[in-house]
C-alpha cells in the first residue's frame, strides 16, 4: 500500500514539475511582449503627467508610477523566469506579511474579474 501512495505522489510529482517547465517556456517567451507593454505604460504616463488634475503632488505620484513601470519593464527585459521566481520566493521569505497581503488583494481582484466575466 505504501508503493501505491508513493508512486501517486511520484506522478503528481513529475507532473507539477511538467506543469512548471511549460510554465516557465511560456514565461521566457512572452517576457519580450511583456516588458514592451510595461515601457509603453510608462511612456504613456509620463506624456500625460504634466496634464493630469490634481496638483504637484499627483504629478508626483504619476511619475513615480510611470519609474516604477520603467524599472518593472527593465528588469523583465533582463531576467529569465527562473531568476524572477527566485527574486519572488525571496522577497516573500523576507517580507511574508506584506506579501501575503499583497496575495489576499490579487486574489480578490481576480475573483472579481472572474465573476464579473
Amino acid at each position: 500500500m505504501a508503493d501505491k501512495y508513493a508512486s501517486r505522489d511520484s506522478a503528481q510529482g513529475a507532473s507539477f514539475g511538467d506543469a512548471a517547465r511549460a510554465a516557465t517556456k511560456n514565461l521566457d517567451e512572452a517576457r519580450p511582449a511583456i516588458a514592451d507593454r510595461l515601457g509603453t505604460v510608462a511612456s504613456t504616463i509620463e506624456d500625460r503627467a504634466e496634464n493630469i488634475p490634481g496638483g504637484q503632488r499627483v504629478k508626483e505620484f504619476a511619475q513615480a508610477a510611470a519609474d516604477g513601470l520603467s524599472s518593472t519593464a527593465d528588469y523583465v527585459r533582463s531576467h529569465d523566469a527562473r531568476r524572477m521566481v527566485s527574486d519572488v520566493e525571496a522577497v516573500v521569505r523576507n517580507n511574508p506579511g506584506p506579501a501575503l497581503l499583497v496575495a489576499a488583494v490579487l486574489g480578490f481582484i481576480v475573483g472579481r474579474a472572474v465573476v464579473r466575466h
